[in-house]
């Protein structure tokens, strides 16, 4: 139950993939036919990219190696191409490392960054927002929806005031891309990240959607791969399976986002039911399909997750991207909670191989831990030990 750490490459798209590891092994640069069928391959697969964020044009998708690359070259790309214009850039407070570090790099070169707060809920507060954005704003970056407590943002509404001000919208779609469906045309997206592994492809590869006319300029030179915007021999393997992942989820997201959805609400009432002092994270509905988060009064994820991991279940306390740390969560923190509360969380991401059987048993294991765990911590209440 931890899919937003790293989901399984689905055996389709791995049989996809494996012709051009040995076979199909040209370069899509070189002349010769086997760099015609290495470059046909990425051209079907950057296609299959378009259809399924919505672009018009197969010109407005660049492979990257990943949703952190991505990120740093939307918002680095954008603000070194555009400061003639301004030097302002607004943000949540509840952004992915890739974003928040990459608007802290930015700092130090003389970029204002504004990080707009969200509400209990984690959906951002649209009037801020609107306030944040100057004369001087290039670029606004607000993901479409949180990985760690699966809040949805109302991004049309976003993109309309962004653009109503005259700047640019970044949308961090990893989290979301594969879970929901997203059309960056109607949703007024200038700029969009998403992630292979997110949806059941290879790891070590991602894409950014550029709308035609979008100035941004490279973070990576070298041969000028990608038009120009990537440089870097291609990973075709990679290329070729993330391809096949996103027409995959094209089609079965719907269906799939509707077995988790019950999967979600299932696990999430068994806990909160049968173990006192327990929290929803995020909103209780416009979120993730596949996400859990419930935090535990007086206790520390880090232990619910040993203990659960001795009996077979894998779970995180929050993003993989931030574990190496002893803080607590920066987007449990933005959402009003405690460093005690936020310490106390847990998350459970659930993906095509969850079955029913799954949450019944984890529902049915973690009251005795949690009770195990609040019986030898001295911060628990004398009532919840009875």
């Amino acid at each position: 139950m931890d899919y937003m750490a790293g989901m399984p490459v689905d055996p389709r798209v791995l049989e996809a993939m494996m012709p051009y590891f040995s076979q199909q092994y040209g370069n899509p640069s070189s002349l010769h036919s086997w760099g015609n069928e290495a470059r046909k391959a990425m051209e079907d697969a950057r296609t299959k990219v378009v259809a399924f964020v919505g672009a018009k044009r197969s010109e407005e998708i660049f492979f990257t190696s990943g949703g952190t690359e991505s990120n740093n070259l939307a918002i680095k790309g954008v603000a070194y191409r555009n400061k003639d214009r301004g030097n302002h850039i607004v943000t949540t407070a509840i952004e992915h490392m890739s974003v928040m570090n990459s608007c802290k790099s930015l700092m130090k070169d003389g970029f204002n960054v504004t990080y707009v707060p969200v509400d209990k809920y984690g959906v951002v507060d649209v009037q801020s927002l609107e306030k944040a954005i100057t004369d001087k704003t290039i670029l606004v970056s607000v993901m479409y929806a949180n990985g760690e407590i699966g809040t949805i943002q109302p991004i049309k509404e976003i993109g309309e005031i962004v653009h109503r001000k005259g700047a640019l919208l970044h949308v961090d779609a990893v989290a979301a891309a594969g879970q929901v469906p997203i059309n960056v045309e109607n949703e007024n997206i200038d700029l969009m990240s998403i992630s292979s592994n997110d949806m059941y492809g290879p790891r070590g590869v991602g894409a950014i959607y550029v709308k035609t006319g979008t100035r941004i300029q490279p973070i990576i030179h070298g041969g000028g791969q990608e038009r120009g915007l990537r440089s870097g021999t291609e990973n075709i393997p990679a290329i070729v399976g993330m391809g096949k992942a996103a027409e995959i989820a094209k089609v079965e997201m719907k269906p799939e986002g509707e077995r988790l959805s019950q999967l979600r609400d299932k696990l999430i009432k068994g806990l909160l039911e049968n173990i006192p002092s327990s929290f929803l994270n995020g909103h209780p509905t416009q979120r993730l399909p596949n996400n859990a988060n419930v935090r535990f009064s007086y206790i520390e994820g880090e232990s619910l997750i040993l203990s659960l991991d001795m009996l077979g279940v894998a779970c995180s306390s929050g993003s993989a991207c931030t574990s190496k740390t002893l803080e607590p969560s920066h987007v449990l923190l933005a959402i009003g909670l405690k460093h005690e509360e936020a310490h106390g969380s847990l998350l459970f991401t659930l993906g095509k191989q969850n079955t029913e059987e799954d949450v019944d048993y984890v529902v049915n294991v973690l009251p005795d831990i949690v009770k195990r765990l609040r019986s030898i911590s001295p911060l628990t209440p004398k009532e919840l030990l009875s």
